[in-house]
């Protein structure tokens, strides 16, 4: 299979990949009220005793279970867990019921089963036409639930949107991009305000906040919204105030995905260069992480493995996808080995072994880099603030750091990092040309 020489072919698909990026990104501003009305309603709900179910099909899966991850087990010390629960993480339900009545009711199956009418249904659908998302919405909506859609395209690529009132949602979430990788990434970081904001309103109703969900809040979230915190009144101006926060949100992590481009194009480019070599030669990629990252990890192997028409497969695996194996390692060894030990036993030499931390400090991702580095496999890591012990330990080919010590805006400016990885190693590899 014959690999592209590090040329300015290479250097112009860099570039364009990132400045595809930039108007959608840009575009994402104008849904900030729509994102506030949305996590009003949320809070809301959840303030009433309601729980979040959460669903897509294939990446939009794992975009599902981060959802409920977020809302599960907050990042931010002194957030409570609001319940959640991701329909697409129950394999053996949906298959067999995608089996016996089609994939498009699998998630129609679990609402009626789950749901309740003080609920939430949060369906994700990149291109907006996923009938399983569809109908679960419908039916969610039908039993009294709260109705959240997080959707992408436009109208004939001019910048206008999909038409909201064809979507049975109460609330339509849009990314304006007909790419299914930007749009991924500007759901991710339209999910990660919705989990913020939540908590924050969930904080301005001060008795309920005593009594209820709520609780007080801490410096990192006085830090992220001050004005929620402050001695003003009215409701009307934290409206506005939190509309004008998300506006901000939006624009930073637009900023830090054009910085991280800036710092690592070259490196960059050196990466997926040689993880084409390795490709070619018939290597095989493995990836890995934690919480949120374990999600990011299944949408690498998906990305690589199952990519759209005209892409060609690459042969990916993600080591957090088994279950079973994951916690019979923990429960019989230990959770530091989860993924070093699946590389002991499947790894090979001129394998790539690919893992995710915002910290750079998660003990099974280090372990896992030592265990691939022994074998010979080729190492990229992706962590955040400044890479931790990932950064010190000197084991990885390739590692980008994203500045930022936000967990959420480091997960959303990583989200690009392995897009444009995975898109660089297919023109490397010259099996289609460049998009």
């Amino acid at each position: 299979m014959p690999v592209a020489p590090m040329t300015n072919t290479m250097n112009d698909a860099l570039h364009r990949a990132f400045a595809r990026r930039v108007a959608p990104g840009d575009a994402l501003i104008h849904e900030a009220e729509h994102i506030t009305r949305a996590c009003r309603d949320m809070a809301e709900r959840f303030r009433r005793g309601g729980k979040l179910i959460v669903f897509g099909g294939g990446g939009d899966g794992a975009d599902a279970a981060h959802v409920a991850v977020e809302f599960m087990h907050p990042v931010i010390v002194g957030r409570r867990a609001l319940p959640a629960l991701a329909l697409s993480n129950d394999a053996a339900t949906v298959t067999t019921i995608g089996a016996r009545d089609g994939l498009a009711e699998a998630f129609t199956h679990q609402i009626a089963s789950w749901a309740g009418p003080g609920d939430i249904a949060l369906g994700i659908s990149r291109d907006g036409r996923c009938a399983g998302v569809l109908r679960g919405l419908a039916a969610a909506r039908r039993l009294g639930l709260l109705t959240v859609a997080l959707l992408g395209g436009q109208s004939d690529g001019d910048g206008g949107e999909t038409d909201r009132s064809g979507i049975a949602a109460d609330h339509c979430l849009l990314a304006r991009s007909h790419d299914p990788d930007v749009v991924k990434e500007l759901h991710v970081t339209t999910y990660h305000l919705l989990w913020e904001l939540v908590h924050v309103l969930l904080d301005t109703v001060s008795e309920e906040s005593r009594c209820g969900l709520g609780e007080p809040p801490s410096a990192e979230m006085r830090g992220l919204y001050p004005f929620l915190y402050s001695d003003e009144d009215g409701r009307s101006s934290v409206s506005a105030e939190v509309v004008r926060s998300t506006e901000a949100k939006a624009a930073e992590i637009a900023r830090l995905r054009t910085e991280a481009a800036g710092l690592d194009r070259r490196r960059i480019a050196a990466c997926a260069q040689d993880m084409a070599v390795r490709f070619a030669a018939g290597g095989r990629l493995f990836t890995f992480g934690n919480g949120g990252s374990s999600t990011d990890a299944q949408e690498v192997t998906t990305t690589f493995l199952a990519p759209a028409s005209p892409y060609r497969p690459l042969p990916a695996h993600c080591l957090t996808s088994d279950v079973a194996l994951v916690t019979a390692l923990s429960n019989d060894v230990g959770f530091d080995v989860v993924f070093s030990r699946q590389l002991a036993a499947l790894g090979r030499p001129g394998d790539i072994a690919l893992g995710l931390s915002t910290s750079g400090d998660s003990g099974n991702v280090v372990q896992a880099f030592e265990e691939a580095a022994g074998i010979g496999m080729l190492t990229v890591g992706l962590a955040g603030a400044g890479g931790g012990r990932l950064a010190e330990s000197g084991l990885l080919d390739h590692l980008f750091v994203i500045p930022s010590s936000s967990v959420h805006r480091v997960q959303e400016a990583q989200t690009t990092l392995y897009h444009v990885l995975w898109e660089l190693t297919q023109v490397a590899l010259d099996i289609s040309g460049r998009r």
